[in-house]
């Protein structure tokens, strides 16, 4: 049997459904702002469930993503409350870590948008300059291609902290990433600026097996958190989307889930959770079947 760390599962989804509010563009940094006491509250029900990492609602807390809106003035600060709530909620639960969320420049899913790894490095500098002493890790989450890959472990990988890339990959092919190249490209940039575990997150449940079966070859921690989208649709890949353009699961229940999770510990993954539409119940569900199976989540 193996130590398994418990992610939690998702943070803006989650954060949006509590507040009943529309989706903007703005995502779960609107929700943040229009009701900060909802974070600590839905970090709190992850670790209550057995979750042993609290991820920071910062991934969509970047300068590219905040400047559209006006209120690129307010990184530093909101920063700061995402990072107090996810931190005060491993306190109180006297367990856990907590890990400093960087989502992709441009947007979400869409690689062609993104900068060169250069100017990657330069523009994540500033988050993670703000979370870097205040987390337990940082992680890289849904870095659709080689070189959004580069860009984001260029800022991170050095810095003092534990680094785990977390990258998406197509729905209907997992050893490929979302910009079509195979996730076996990324072995030379892993070479070279070294994460210290690699993760499938953000994609569907049933791709995530084919991507494993590729990452446990470069020789380093590994494992995954799914969505629980029906797809990523068309509208969502335009200017400026909602969520509203993305569609929940309804077969995807808690134990559906931990039933394809735990088929990625039996092929060796060490680190499992749940990204968007993967909530409380679903991890909950899955911390069982660890334990149950002799597991030992850390």
């Amino acid at each position: 049997m193996a130590t398994i760390t418990l992610l939690d599962g998702s943070i803006g989804q989650e954060l949006l459904k509590r507040s009943g509010d529309a989706a903007t563009p703005l995502w779960s940094t609107q929700v943040m702002m229009d009701h900060p006491d909802l974070i600590e509250a839905v970090h709190d029900s992850y670790f209550k469930v057995g979750a042993t990492v609290a991820t920071t609602n910062t991934y969509a807390i970047l300068r590219d993503r905040l400047e559209p809106a006006g209120i690129a003035d307010k990184l530093e600060p909101l920063t700061n409350i995402a990072l107090t709530a996810a931190c005060s909620a491993r306190d109180a639960a006297g367990k856990g870590r907590v890990a400093g969320s960087i989502g992709p420049l441009g947007a979400s899913y869409r690689p062609d948008l993104a900068p060169s790894p250069e100017e990657a490095a330069q523009q994540y500098a500033e988050p993670v300059n703000l979370m870097v002493d205040h987390v337990d890790m940082l992680l890289l989450e849904t870095m659709a291609s080689v070189e959004q890959v580069e860009g984001a472990l260029r800022a991170c990988v050095g810095r003092g902290k534990p680094v785990w890339l977390g990258v998406t990959v197509d729905d209907d092919n997992g050893a490929r990433l979302r910009s079509g190249e195979s996730l076996q490209e990324l072995q030379p940039v892993l070479q070279q600026h070294t994460p210290d575990a690699i993760l499938i997150n953000c994609s569907r449940p049933e791709a995530i097996g084919a991507a494993l079966d590729v990452i446990k070859g470069f020789d380093l921690p590994f494992g995954a958190y799914a969505n629980g989208f029906t797809h990523i649709s068309e509208a969502f890949l335009d200017d400026k989307p909602t969520v509203d353009a993305l569609s929940q699961r309804h077969d995807l229940t808690p134990k559906a889930y931990a039933d394809f999770a735990m088929q990625w510990v039996d092929q060796g993954a060490t680190i499992v959770g749940g990204c968007c539409e993967v909530g409380p119940a679903h991890i909950e569900a899955l911390a069982k079947r660890l334990q149950e199976t002799g597991h030992t989540i850390a």
